[in-house]
């Protein structure tokens, strides 16, 4: 996902932190945790898994944001024009093949991660095949979002990529993981997480919209342009809250468990701030915002029902 960290140096320490993007990292583990969470009632945690899925959804992300560096310079969309903070090959103090390299050296850790993760869950060889396909399929799209030849964030697909990797395999991938079992209904909580993800991304788009329409990225954000843009938003984070809010209803008994609650006030007000911002450079706080109140769902989930 293209979110970024300001280079505050243009040497390599404070290089390579700005391309990892450390304030995503939360976001990921958003669905990482919110999967495990949802276990609760079925499975008592198992911290090992737990702590190579959060692993694995780490190394993805920081892929994902190295890739993402890497292709848009690639692309010569990381050009003067462009709103948010300077990266990292942009700058200048990474070269292409040292990119090249770390992107193959995290891409590396994902898959061992990855095996790990699955080999120690309670699942029969049928599902972790399965999760292991779709484990491949994240770290190809971790890479092809904007980089390599016609990459799919450049055609409006970035967003689609984020709900069904960030959401929908991540939850459901994680609740797996700790139960061996499906249940349908955790594909509520998938989409929650995925559409607030999703919001992320919007905001970022819609920041760099006239930039990325020059340069020939053409993200959903500018093929909806800047108004439909920020509807969208106001859609996304929408569906966030209301398809947590059946889940819950489903599932939660009146009380603790109801404690997440306590974030869907920073959803709103994020829906708020992004539909009445006009500047695009003044919306850059509130991808870091909506990140946060993200991660702040899924801890206040998890104290809710570790309580209940």
């Amino acid at each position: 996902m293209d979110v970024e960290t300001p280079i505050q140096k243009k040497n390599k320490t404070a290089a390579w932190f700005s391309a990892m993007r450390l304030r995503t990292l939360p976001l990921a583990l958003a669905s990482t945790l919110t999967g495990a969470f949802l276990a609760i009632d079925s499975v008592e945690i198992d911290g090992l898994v737990l702590l190579f899925t959060a692993l694995t959804t780490t190394f993805l992300q920081v892929n994902s944001n190295l890739a993402n560096d890497y292709g848009d310079f690639s692309h010569g969309t990381d050009n003067e024009g462009r709103v948010g903070p300077e990266r990292a090959m942009q700058s200048g103090a990474i070269t292409e093949p040292e990119m090249r390299r770390a992107i193959i050296f995290t891409s590396s850790l994902s898959l061992i991660s990855g095996i790990v993760l699955l080999l120690i869950s309670p699942l029969s060889w049928m599902v972790r095949a399965l999760l292991f396909v779709f484990g491949v399929a994240a770290i190809y799209a971790s890479i092809k979002y904007t980089a390599g030849k016609n990459p799919y964030g450049y055609r409006g697909l970035g967003d689609v990529s984020v709900m069904a990797f960030f959401g929908i395999l991540g939850v459901v991938g994680s609740y797996l993981c700790q139960t061996g079992s499906f249940d349908f209904t955790v594909m509520l909580a998938a989409i929650s997480i995925g559409a607030f993800s999703t919001g992320v991304l919007n905001i970022n788009n819609t920041r760099d919209l006239e930039n990325d329409e020059k340069s020939g990225k053409i993200t959903l954000a500018v093929k909806l342009g800047p108004t439909k843009a920020r509807l969208y938003h106001l859609a996304l984070i929408t569906i966030g809250c209301v398809s947590f809010m059946f889940y819950a209803w489903i599932h939660f008994e009146w009380g603790w468990a109801w404690l997440f609650l306590i974030s869907f006030p920073f959803f709103i007000l994020n829906a708020f701030k992004v539909f009445t911002t006009k500047e695009s450079a003044s919306l850059d706080p509130y991808l870091k915002q909506l990140a946060l109140s993200t991660f702040l769902f899924a801890i206040t989930l998890g104290i809710g029902l570790w309580l209940q």
